[in-house]
């Protein structure tokens, strides 16, 4: 490539947009802890004998250290204190409130029962059921008076919730009554109100319950010993019992945090920034040089670009916040989706560059490798066409079965035997099958997002009920009819030289629905009578050229993508109506020159393998149904003489084609006519008998 190429905007937009994708999984991996280990608890250890760089604290295992909290907790006797107003402020406002609703004797009793059970104390029924599981029932108090250090137990025996406290009031109140021959009990008024003044008085003292506990705490945070420098920490094979776990966990702290502050976790950055923009730029160098038109098209960069960026970022994120998460990402999704919009070498070594991305925050780098590369592989086979959606439940049945294969092969290469094999680890693999089973679903937000066509939406297409198909099949049946013979001979040439068949044939379909506007000028609706009669060629010419731009029009109102659009345009490219020409340049007289333009179809050219074959199979096949003679000379002296011309007035400059596809072409549309034109046999007719033979055949 030319250096303006490489330095052109287009490319420089192409190469702005690596660079997003690489800051972003490199923000990513610097999140991460890159240099960790992956295990687990009660598993065995599976690498090689750790050490430790430093001097590292021992702390208690996180069950040890639990279990010491719950015995502090509950043998912790709260700090309460005593809060004076709130029982002022209570028994007054009882008082006023059942004034309205009770004799004065009845008042004066219920505010001295309501001042005595302040008096014993009313407690939370949490901080009650507490105290009544010690031994003996008692708070502490700090004692303000004389340093903050003084505490003081009181006893609890005689406090109280402000459940009790009702049903010790109430009973009093029945009681004071109980001469009476009917029972008396409070009206609903006093009830509401006594029981919205009881309010516990002795509160939880905050400050001193959170100190004190810290305190007992601090046995429980304490280091048990020390792990010197070059002491072992835990070996192959060994089981990561709590302590082990808990001691990983701290060294592998302190490993970060000391290394995010040295120059060796500088270059480890630096190392990871020029890894991540190699494998990029090995990705623009592949499409540069052997997919050059998908290198050209930066929506489709964009989009391989965006796949494999979004795969590895999902890998690494759930790498970190599941345990197995690595696994669950479907990195098989990367070959089929970008199969369906490219090629399937594209596919793979997208695949290849993403897997070797996500490889950094790997801990087992060559199994994740190699598993995710035949995986990928595989699915790649099973959907080089994806056509139906059952083909992704297949496929994912395949990466199902071809993850379980490579999970053993790889643990009997590491360990040599099938003793760690994990059932967990299956069903993680099963998680994964069921998300690529629903990779069709992305597909439909690419094709949303990109614009592009997948090979399920070009069958979806094809469908002759499709409006558009009906609508022409109505109004144009000769021109259906046409356009059904170039879709199924295009089709066949297609197939012969590897090309888009899905495509060309859904092309094909809607390549002429512009003459559903005028159908009666073009020669395939027309029976008997022909408008052109009474034209001049200019203007027949003009009628003739109009069905392009009114297939565009209409297929634009339908919504086609643009790759059927593309079908519409290029199907004559830059052409001319060879015969209202050539009739304008008779008719002249003598020095006029006629003006081509005015019989040139709008174009472009055809740029594509797929609309070059449609210009071929529609001009084939239209001259074919004026042919005397269907004999296989007659055939393919028509199609070498309508391609031909093609070729000399440069119909096919700006296509990828190539002579050896245009042979090929060429063969398949001579053997495809033979077998359309082949002659048929006479059937013979009955011949009259006489009355006597016939009695002899009865």
């Amino acid at each position: 490539m030319k250096v303006k190429d490489i330095l052109s905007s287009a490319t420089m937009l192409k190469i702005s947009v690596a660079l997003v994708a690489s800051i972003l999984i490199l923000l990513l991996l610097m999140k991460s802890d890159h240099q960790s280990y992956s295990y687990e608890l009660n598993q065995p250890w599976r690498y090689p004998l750790l050490t430790a760089e430093f001097d590292t604290p021992i702390m208690r295992d996180s069950i040890s250290a639990q279990q010491m909290r719950d015995s502090i907790d509950a043998e912790f006797v709260p700090f309460v204190e005593r809060d004076p107003r709130i029982a002022a402020q209570n028994v007054d406002r009882f008082t006023k409130i059942i004034e309205h609703y009770a004799s004065v004797p009845d008042v004066a009793f219920l505010t001295r029962k309501l001042s005595e059970m302040y008096a014993r104390g009313i407690v939370s029924t949490d901080i009650y059921d507490r105290i009544h599981t010690f031994r003996t029932p008692q708070l502490r108090m700090s004692d303000e008076s004389e340093d903050n250090n003084a505490v003081r137990l009181i006893d609890a025996s005689q406090m109280i919730s402000p459940n009790m406290a009702f049903r010790a009031v109430d009973s009093a109140y029945v009681a004071l009554h109980s001469t009476h021959k009917e029972p008396v009990t409070m009206s609903k008024e006093v009830a509401k109100a006594l029981n919205a003044s009881l309010v516990p008085n002795v509160v939880i003292d905050s400050v001193s319950d959170t100190r004190f506990r810290d305190q007992e705490y601090l046995n429980v945070n304490s280091a048990l010993g020390v792990i010197k420098k070059g002491q072992r920490i835990v070996d192959r094979g060994d089981i990561i019992n709590a302590q082990i776990f808990t001691n990983l966990n701290n060294y592998l702290d302190a490993l970060e945090k000391t290394q995010s502050t040295t120059i060796t976790r500088k270059f480890f950055i630096v190392a990871q920034a020029l890894y991540v923009l190699t494998l990029f730029t090995l990705l623009y160098i592949f499409l540069a040089f052997y997919r050059k038109r998908t290198f050209e098209d930066f929506k489709k960069v964009t989009f391989i670009v965006s796949v494999i960026t979004l795969f590895t970022v999902l890998a690494i994120g759930s790498a970190e916040m599941l345990l197995g998460g690595l696994y669950i990402v479907p990195f098989a999704g990367i070959p089929i989706i970008i199969t369906v919009f490219t090629d399937s070498r594209t596919a793979i070594f997208s695949l290849i560059i993403s897997v070797l991305l996500t490889a950094l925050a790997v801990p087992f780098q060559f199994q994740f490798v190699v598993i995710q590369f035949i995986v990928g592989v595989g699915a790649t086979f099973c959907i080089h066409h994806l056509t139906n959606r059952s083909q992704l439940l297949r496929t994912a049945l395949v990466t199902f079965g071809l993850y379980n294969f490579c999970y053993i092969i790889m643990l009997l290469l590491s360990e040599g035997s099938l003793t760690a094999f994990s059932w967990r680890t299956v069903g993680v693999f099963a998680i994964n099958s069921v998300l690529l089973s629903f990779a069709y679903l992305l597909i439909l937000v690419v094709e949303k997002v990109f614009g592009f066509t997948s090979t399920v939406t070009l069958l979806e297409l094809s469908d002759i009920n499709n409006p558009v198909l009906r609508h022409l099949a109505e109004v144009a049946p000769g021109t259906f009819q046409h356009s059904m013979q170039v879709s199924s001979l295009a089709s066949e040439a297609a197939r012969a030289i590897d090309a888009n068949t899905a495509l060309v044939r859904t092309g094909a379909l809607y390549h002429d629905i512009g003459k559903g506007e005028s159908p009666i000028f073009f020669t395939e609706n027309q029976h008997g009578v022909n408008p052109h009669a009474g034209l001049d060629p200019a203007t027949s010419a003009k009628k003739i050229i109009s069905h392009v731009t009114e297939g565009l029009t209409v297929a634009s109102h339908a919504k086609l993508p643009q790759v059927i659009k593309d079908f519409i345009a290029e199907h004559h490219g830059k052409g001319v109506t060879k015969y209202f020409f050539n009739t304008a340049v008779n008719e002249a007289p003598e020095g006029v020159e006629i003006d081509k333009s005015l019989y040139e179809y709008p174009g472009p050219n055809p740029q594509s393998k797929e609309t070059t074959i449609l210009m071929m199979a529609d001009a084939v096949e239209a001259a074919s149904r004026s042919l005397k003679d269907y004999s296989p000379e007659s055939i393919n002296a028509l199609v070498d003489r309508i391609i031909d011309s093609q070729i000399a007035d440069g119909l096919y400059n700006d296509s990828p084609i190539n002579f050896k596809d245009i042979n090929t072409i060429k063969d398949t549309f001579k053997k495809r006519l033979a077998t359309i034109y082949h002659s048929r046999i006479e059937y013979p007719e009955i011949q009259k008998r006489d009355s006597a033979s016939a009695e002899q055949q009865k």
